[in-house]
């Protein structure tokens, strides 16, 4: 099994929209390292048969697809409904054609309705043939629950957003959790024993809404993790000053990476 880091950058990507010369604010963040640069956060779980979830529809879905070699999807897991998680949702419909099929979703009873209330199409039921309009065969889960998801079987658990919740889920000895400033005793339990951790790391400073670096390398110590892995990363993470300053064990993900996941 692997993941497939599609994006790994914040709400605004990485450059943000702007800049001195109109061609992006970068921050802090070095234009000349083309492992700055980053797309929306949204990760694929390849199992052993090949079959695939993406984890969220970005706004950049369709690129992120097309530019990492992604041929199709089998399924889709939502973390929460924010719009830099959900916005890809129409191109959804290609990847019906290419299964040829409505797409199993997974996500909280919350994000469900959100979805419904703001893509109320895509919940229409098929009328085949063919796809003009994604369909979804949408189904909830709650938090602490075991899923069987494309012939992976997945865990996932409730995360503290600041101003909501999202999902964080966990796959055999890996696990991702972005969009996360606390987690509760009952995901910790969940967490327990992973060896790889993906966790959202928006900023060096402290966030009302994200985790930051020095909470995370706090809860990396916590977990015992042996690789931890960075990503929803703002203007603000360099990857030099990442690459230099960073704990042993620590890494930033960067748009493509490829992580294995152990059994």
């Amino acid at each position: 099994m692997k993941a497939i880091v599609l994006g790994c950058g914040g709400s605004a990507g990485v450059p943000m929209i702007g800049g001195p010369d109109g061609r992006g604010d970068w921050g802090a963040c070095d234009p000349a390292e083309k492992r700055n640069r980053r797309t929306r956060s949204s990760i694929v779980l390849q199992g052993n048969d090949g079959r695939r979830i993406l984890v969220d529809t970005s706004p950049d879905m369709r690129s992120q697809l097309v530019d990492h070699g992604i041929r199709s999807i089998d399924a889709v897991l939502y973390t929460h409904s924010h719009a830099d998680h959900i916005l890809g949702l129409d191109d959804v419909r290609i990847l019906n054609r290419i299964i040829d099929r409505p797409m199993p979703v997974r996500a909280d009873a919350h994000t469900l309705a959100e979805l419904q209330r703001r893509f109320d199409y895509a919940f229409l039921p098929w009328r085949p043939p063919g796809f003009i309009r994604p369909v979804l065969e949408a189904e909830p889960v709650r938090p602490g629950d075991s899923i069987t998801l494309a012939g992976m079987d997945l865990s996932v658990f409730e995360q503290d957003h600041g101003f909501g919740s999202t999902l964080g889920l966990r796959l055999g000895r890996f696990a991702y959790c972005t969009d996360v400033v606390d987690l509760d005793a009952a995901a910790w339990d969940i967490l327990a024993g992973v060896e790889t951790w993906m966790v959202d790391c928006f900023q060096r400073e402290p966030h009302r809404t994200h985790a930051w670096l020095a909470l995370v390398i706090e809860w990396a110590a916590k977990l015992g993790v042996r690789r931890t892995i960075l990503t929803h990363m703002g203007n603000d993470m360099d990857w030099g000053w990442m690459m230099r300053n960073l704990p042993r064990g620590f890494e930033p993900a960067y748009d493509g990476m490829e992580i294995s996941i152990p059994e």
